[in-house]
Protein backbone atom coordinates (compact mmCIF):
# COMPACT_ATOMS: atom_id res chain seq x y z
CA UNK A 1 0.00 0.00 0.00
CA UNK A 2 1.21 3.32 -1.13
CA UNK A 3 0.43 6.85 -0.45
CA UNK A 4 0.18 10.00 -3.16
CA UNK A 5 -1.86 12.53 -3.77
CA UNK A 6 -5.36 12.67 -4.67
CA UNK A 7 -5.60 12.65 -8.83
CA UNK A 8 -8.99 12.89 -10.84
CA UNK A 9 -9.40 8.68 -11.02
CA UNK A 10 -9.82 8.65 -7.28
CA UNK A 11 -12.68 10.84 -7.17
CA UNK A 12 -15.60 8.34 -7.80
CA UNK A 13 -13.89 5.49 -6.06
CA UNK A 14 -13.26 7.51 -2.76
CA UNK A 15 -17.17 8.64 -3.25
CA UNK A 16 -17.68 4.86 -3.19
CA UNK A 17 -15.78 4.17 -0.06
CA UNK A 18 -17.84 7.27 1.94
CA UNK A 19 -21.27 5.40 0.95
CA UNK A 20 -19.63 1.74 1.88
CA UNK A 21 -18.22 2.71 4.79
CA UNK A 22 -22.29 3.27 6.20
CA UNK A 23 -20.56 6.00 8.77
CA UNK A 24 -21.70 8.96 7.22
CA UNK A 25 -24.90 10.49 7.03
CA UNK A 26 -26.13 11.92 3.05
CA UNK A 27 -24.92 15.37 4.05
CA UNK A 28 -21.81 14.46 5.48
CA UNK A 29 -21.18 12.62 2.23
CA UNK A 30 -21.96 15.76 0.32
CA UNK A 31 -19.19 17.57 2.75
CA UNK A 32 -16.80 15.28 1.71
CA UNK A 33 -16.66 14.95 -1.72
CA UNK A 34 -17.01 18.87 -1.84
CA UNK A 35 -13.56 19.01 -0.25
CA UNK A 36 -11.86 16.23 -2.48
CA UNK A 37 -13.84 18.35 -5.65
CA UNK A 38 -11.74 21.76 -4.26
CA UNK A 39 -9.00 20.03 -4.10
CA UNK A 40 -8.66 18.39 -7.38
CA UNK A 41 -10.33 21.44 -9.46
CA UNK A 42 -7.60 24.23 -7.61
CA UNK A 43 -4.45 23.62 -7.33
CA UNK A 44 -3.61 26.84 -5.90
CA UNK A 45 -6.06 26.26 -3.02
CA UNK A 46 -3.89 25.85 0.19
CA UNK A 47 -7.01 25.51 2.72
CA UNK A 48 -7.45 21.59 2.54
CA UNK A 49 -4.53 18.60 0.96
CA UNK A 50 -6.31 15.15 0.50
CA UNK A 51 -3.50 12.11 0.41
CA UNK A 52 -4.62 8.63 -1.00
CA UNK A 53 -3.45 5.33 0.54
CA UNK A 54 -3.66 2.92 -3.22
CA UNK A 55 -3.23 -0.60 -3.54
CA UNK A 56 -1.01 -2.36 -6.13
CA UNK A 57 -3.16 -1.57 -8.95
CA UNK A 58 -2.97 2.20 -8.15
CA UNK A 59 -6.62 2.30 -6.77
CA UNK A 60 -7.88 4.01 -3.65
CA UNK A 61 -8.51 2.12 -0.62
CA UNK A 62 -8.63 5.50 1.48
CA UNK A 63 -7.46 8.78 2.08
CA UNK A 64 -6.93 11.74 4.54
CA UNK A 65 -7.89 15.00 4.32
CA UNK A 66 -5.83 17.44 6.22
CA UNK A 67 -5.30 21.76 6.51
CA UNK A 68 -3.34 24.03 8.44
CA UNK A 69 -5.94 25.60 10.44
CA UNK A 70 -6.79 29.56 9.64
CA UNK A 71 -5.48 31.99 12.02
CA UNK A 72 -2.95 29.64 13.73
CA UNK A 73 1.00 29.18 14.03
CA UNK A 74 1.66 25.39 13.42
CA UNK A 75 -1.87 24.01 14.09
CA UNK A 76 -3.56 21.76 11.71
CA UNK A 77 -6.94 20.41 11.46
CA UNK A 78 -7.91 17.08 10.23
CA UNK A 79 -10.83 17.24 8.57
CA UNK A 80 -11.51 13.13 6.89
CA UNK A 81 -10.37 9.70 7.37
CA UNK A 82 -11.40 7.27 5.87
CA UNK A 83 -10.60 3.55 4.82
CA UNK A 84 -12.49 0.80 2.30
CA UNK A 85 -14.09 -1.68 4.89
CA UNK A 86 -12.41 -4.67 3.38
CA UNK A 87 -9.27 -3.07 4.28
CA UNK A 88 -10.18 -1.43 8.02
CA UNK A 89 -8.40 -3.27 10.65
CA UNK A 90 -5.32 -3.67 8.75
CA UNK A 91 -3.23 -0.73 9.27
CA UNK A 92 -4.34 1.45 6.54
CA UNK A 93 -5.83 4.20 8.49
CA UNK A 94 -2.80 4.19 10.88
CA UNK A 95 -0.40 4.89 7.71
CA UNK A 96 -2.54 7.67 6.64
CA UNK A 97 -1.85 9.49 10.07
CA UNK A 98 1.60 8.58 10.33
CA UNK A 99 1.71 10.15 6.77
CA UNK A 100 -0.21 13.01 8.02
CA UNK A 101 2.01 13.71 11.17
CA UNK A 102 4.67 13.49 8.99
CA UNK A 103 3.86 16.04 6.58
CA UNK A 104 2.32 18.28 9.66
CA UNK A 105 6.11 18.04 11.29
CA UNK A 106 7.55 18.81 7.76
CA UNK A 107 5.35 22.07 8.10
CA UNK A 108 6.62 23.15 11.28
CA UNK A 109 3.32 21.72 13.01
CA UNK A 110 2.76 21.79 16.52
CA UNK A 111 -0.83 20.21 17.02
CA UNK A 112 -3.53 18.06 15.41
CA UNK A 113 -7.17 18.86 16.14
CA UNK A 114 -10.12 16.36 15.08
CA UNK A 115 -13.53 16.63 15.61
CA UNK A 116 -16.31 13.80 15.98
CA UNK A 117 -19.52 13.02 16.90
CA UNK A 118 -20.23 11.00 20.12
CA UNK A 119 -22.98 9.06 18.70
CA UNK A 120 -22.63 5.51 18.96
CA UNK A 121 -21.54 4.97 14.53
CA UNK A 122 -18.68 6.93 15.93
CA UNK A 123 -17.06 5.35 18.75
CA UNK A 124 -14.16 3.21 16.66
CA UNK A 125 -13.07 6.27 15.21
CA UNK A 126 -12.66 7.86 18.80
CA UNK A 127 -11.09 4.77 19.91
CA UNK A 128 -8.74 5.59 17.13
CA UNK A 129 -7.69 8.84 18.02
CA UNK A 130 -6.87 7.67 21.28
CA UNK A 131 -5.06 4.35 20.75
CA UNK A 132 -3.07 7.07 18.17
CA UNK A 133 -2.07 9.33 20.90
CA UNK A 134 -4.63 12.04 21.32
CA UNK A 135 -6.97 13.49 23.92
CA UNK A 136 -9.77 14.41 24.03
CA UNK A 137 -9.96 18.55 24.90
CA UNK A 138 -13.15 19.14 24.57
CA UNK A 139 -16.70 18.40 24.31
CA UNK A 140 -19.84 20.88 23.14
CA UNK A 141 -23.07 18.77 23.92
CA UNK A 142 -25.63 18.45 21.55
CA UNK A 143 -23.27 20.49 19.27
CA UNK A 144 -24.76 18.16 15.67
CA UNK A 145 -27.99 17.81 16.95
CA UNK A 146 -29.87 17.13 20.50
CA UNK A 147 -27.89 13.90 21.62
CA UNK A 148 -24.76 14.60 19.37
CA UNK A 149 -22.34 15.98 20.93
CA UNK A 150 -18.80 17.37 18.79
CA UNK A 151 -15.89 15.99 20.37
CA UNK A 152 -12.00 17.45 19.69
CA UNK A 153 -9.66 15.34 19.86
CA UNK A 154 -5.80 16.90 20.49
CA UNK A 155 -2.30 15.38 19.24
CA UNK A 156 0.55 17.73 20.48
CA UNK A 157 3.82 16.68 18.19
CA UNK A 158 6.40 18.72 20.05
Amino acid sequence: MDIRPLVLKDRTRLHSILIDSRAFTSEEIDVATELIDIVLEDQNQKDYKIACMVDDHDQAIGYICYGPTPMTQGTFDLYWIVVDPNFQGKGAGSKLLDFFEKEVRKMKGRLILADTSSIPEYEKTQNFYLKRGFKEVSRISDYYWPGNDRITFCKRLL
